[in-house]
């Protein structure tokens, strides 16, 4: 069963949806493996810069499996998306038209970027970075690329990085470590409605808050 963190087939192209599942279900099978820590950290990593499949969807069964280690499952995530939406920075910031341009063109996230790019200024990129890490919205390798290419404060962006992802990956641990296998049908269908609700509710007071102090610009554009 997919996650509720993995975007679903349907979404991408006909062509690619077949591909797609593959590479869903290898990742899923990566949680039995006796490397399956190293396999979360690798996946954690490249989640944030150009690879398709959440690290949730490895992290979830892991915790299951031993629910002792949950926590420790969150703290490797947790540092190794951070590494990753570090490298996902610098490839907006270093290498954008080499680079991650390609990388958004293929998963066909080039258009929303570019409408981002447009619009989000620096502390608006900001609170994107925060509702990624909550809720994959927007995708976490189109905010972290795109922090890099609108050249918001590394030390801002790590710190976002580390709050936001950490938040997700040790609250995941906690319910599954308290509840075990009975709430994953919940986490799978109902928390990540519940993440965009928080998302949508902080962008709403974020804008809002906006309008009445008048102080800087909504967007850029």
């Amino acid at each position: 069963m997919a996650s509720a963190n993995t975007p679903p087939a349907a979404a991408l192209p006909p062509e690619r949806r077949g591909a797609f599942q593959r590479l869903y279900l290898w990742t899923l099978s990566l949680a039995a493996r006796p490397a399956a820590q190293l396999w979360l950290a690798v996946v954690a990593f490249v989640e944030s810069s150009f690879f398709l499949i959440p690290a949730d969807v490895l992290f979830v069964p892991m915790a299951l499996a031993d629910p002792r280690k949950a926590y420790r499952y969150a703290l490797v995530a947790t540092a190794f998306s951070t590494l990753g939406g570090i490298a996902g920075y610098g490839l907006g910031y270093f290498a954008f038209d080499a680079l991650a341009r390609p990388v958004l063109a293929f998963y066909g996230k080039l258009a929303a970027f570019e409408a981002l790019r447009a619009c989000a200024g620096p502390d608006t990129t900001l609170l994107l970075l925060t509702t990624s890490g909550l809720a994959h919205l927007p995708p976490i390798k189109v905010v972290t690329i795109l922090a890099g290419a609108v050249q918001v404060g590394l030390g801002f962006f790590v710190i976002s990085c580390v709050l936001a992802r950490g938040a997700r990956f040790f609250a995941l641990a906690y319910l599954l470590r308290r509840h075990g296998p009975a709430i994953r049908h919940f986490i799978e269908r109902r928390l990540k409605l519940i993440a965009l609700g928080g998302a949508a509710l902080l962008i709403l007071l974020y804008f809002g808050l906006k309008l009445l102090t008048g102080s800087g610009q909504l967007f850029s554009c």
